[in-house]
């Protein structure tokens, strides 16, 4: 299972969870900004026109033209994944230690 997560300096924005076997597409990646997109008007009042970055990878989905084509409409600002690091975003090294560490022992038999 993997999670999405988008956050800002207030906290969590939008926490998505993918079922086993789903495959990232860009209509699937412009469903979740679509959805964040939401999330920020309903949170964050006034933060759509100005301010919103995106920090992501160069994944396929996250850069084909509809994908870009969304998030200029959006007016957002994408900041480039460093490559030195393609799997995590610099952020998730220092924000997610606790979780990281607390997950290291624990066992799931079943998603939920």
């Amino acid at each position: 299972m993997m999670a999405t997560v988008f956050w800002d300096h207030k906290g969590i924005l939008l926490m998505e969870f993918m079922a086993p076997g789903t495959t990232i597409t860009s209509e699937v990646f412009c469903e979740t900004l679509n959805k964040l997109h939401r999330s920020i008007q309903n949170k964050q009042r006034g933060m759509l026109t100005k301010g919103v970055v995106l920090l992501h990878n160069n994944a396929r989905p996250h850069t084909t033209a509809h994908t870009n084509a969304l998030i200029r409409l959006f007016n957002w600002e994408i900041f480039d994944h460093p490559p030195h690091s393609s799997d995590l975003a610099p952020s998730d090294c220092h924000l997610f230690t606790k979780v990281k560490v607390w997950l290291a022992t624990q066992h799931f038999h079943i998603n939920e």
